[in-house]
């Protein structure tokens, strides 16, 4: 009890007390505030390449439900279906996502060699399995749960797959070039 007292008075003593000596102003520091968001305006999004812009970040919100799924033969190859996930419209060809099934057996035209240039390839095999080979990691065996990252041009091979192969692809950007090797 006698410390706190004493604490009390030692602090009552440093804020009362005056030396006379003159000290130099305390600089703040001023906190701007952001100037509050002016509301939405019931206008259009202003037009980018010949389409509205998105309002979050260029992005707009997209769902695709696998009771709807349509899977195409349309996408980069022609032994394969596609489900577009919707990511490529929705990103205004950020990015691009979509589901492959396979809808051939592997055969040669399946083993060529190949390469994408892109920023981004991510693969996660939903079912089944397939097997590829990647230019410095040699053959790999990706089974259902298995995830993979291809990194800008890599040189790789599809080699074989499972009849009921089923593969989850985000690519960045959307449009990009593959180069059969």
């Amino acid at each position: 009890m006698a410390r706190a007292a004493t604490a009390k008075a030692a602090t009552k003593s440093t804020t009362t007390k005056s030396t006379g000596a003159k000290k130099a102003p305390i600089q703040k520091t001023a906190t701007k505030r952001a100037p509050a968001p002016a509301a939405a305006a019931p206008t259009k999004a202003p037009a980018r390449r010949g389409r509205a812009v998105p309002p979050h970040g260029g992005q707009m919100f997209t769902v695709s439900h696998l009771k709807d799924a349509v899977f195409a033969s349309d996408g980069l190859r022609p032994y394969a279906a596609y489900r577009d996930l919707g990511f490529a419209a929705a990103t205004d060809g950020l990015c691009q996502a979509h589901v492959i099934r396979f809808t051939e057996p592997c055969s040669d035209d399946v083993r060529v060699r190949h390469a994408h240039d892109v920023e981004l390839q991510m693969i996660y095999v939903l079912k089944g399995w397939i097997k590829n080979e990647f230019e410095d990691h040699g053959e790999q065996l990706m089974q259902a749960g298995s995830c993979w990252l291809q990194p800008k041009n890599i040189k790789h091979t599809v080699l074989d797959y499972s009849k009921d192969c089923e593969m989850l692809e985000i690519i960045v950007p959307a449009n990009f070039t593959t180069s059969d090797l």
